[in-house]
């Protein structure tokens, strides 16, 4: 699929219940898209099972529902997208973009990253040894202008940056699965948080392999904690009271530097969601996190 028309998404991992750290990114996302008549969808990166609990992805989608976040379009799970990601990995694996990799972890490190067996040339004995497909990278400054941060520049190193695009376990890594679905939903623009920022280069190479054009990118600060931690589940980030959804957005666009006017908390979530979509200023926000 492919489209001119602006198209964002929010695409949260299951890993627990939706946080103020991630209704920061999706608000942000959401109005980008609406402040130029585009639209939002809704993607849930749920690859790892191991990660998820089974409530998560409810949770998730209950609370986004609570604070009038709606997608333009059905919500697409990454668990049901299987076929796809192994069809990119054959055609990476023909193009000679991707390889198979037996390599351990503790062999990488013996060898500064370098993989002491001929992997990417495919001269690796796989044998009976679980092995990972990886992207083979090629040496790149890659430079992209963010709608945010301004110009951008990353080197990345063939085969010591080189990202796995299918875990020896099975299961299938963002980082090609976040691409494959981009491409194929015809994201235009891509607003997340600058946590993801050092995967941009990567990722740009793996559009290329795919025959697609990356999207524009817009990296928002993440929101800290009081240790200067990021929000996460990791770090006992408190999930959002869903019964409290004006305050929530409120609260999240003074972290977007949005300025609303204190009538806004007296308002409808819906109305509090137009207001700020008719006076969105991405280059309000600020470039260090609350």
């Amino acid at each position: 699929m492919t489209s001119t028309r602006y198209r964002g998404r929010f695409a949260p991992s299951p890993t627990g219940p939706l946080h103020f750290g991630s209704l920061v990114t999706a608000l942000a996302s959401y109005l980008e898209a609406k402040s130029q008549g585009g639209q939002w969808l809704i993607r849930i990166e749920d690859l790892d099972p191991l990660r998820e609990p089974p409530e998560a992805t409810g949770q998730i989608l209950n609370s986004l529902e609570a604070h009038g976040l709606f997608p333009d379009e059905p919500v697409r799970f990454q668990s049901r997208r299987h076929a796809a990601y192994q069809a990119a990995i054959e055609r990476l694996l023909r193009q000679g973009d991707g390889y198979r990799c037996s390599c351990s972890r503790k062999e990488l490190q013996a060898h500064d990253g370098w993989h002491p067996q001929p992997c990417r040339a495919g001269q690796s004995d796989i044998g009976q040894r679980p092995y990972a497909v990886r992207f083979a990278l090629g040496d790149d400054a890659c430079e992209w202008w963010d709608l945010l941060l301004g110009p951008q520049r990353q080197q990345v190193v063939a085969e010591l940056d080189d990202p796995v695009l299918l875990r020896k376990e099975g299961f299938y890594a963002y980082q090609l699965a976040v691409v494959v679905d981009d491409i194929d939903q015809g994201i235009t623009d891509v607003v997340r948080g600058s946590d993801l920022l050092d995967m941009t280069a990567q990722q740009q190479q793996i559009y290329s392999a795919l025959g697609a054009r990356p999207p524009s990118w817009l990296h928002i600060p993440v929101i800290l904690n009081e240790q200067g931690q990021k929000l996460s589940k990791q770090t006992h980030a408190p999930a959002l009271d869903d019964d409290r959804p004006v305050d929530n957005l409120y609260r999240a666009l003074q972290a977007l530097g949005q300025q609303p006017p204190s009538s806004l908390t007296m308002a409808s979530a819906d109305h509090l969601l137009a207001w700020a979509a008719e006076h969105w200023q991405r280059q309000a926000i600020h470039l260090t996190a609350r």
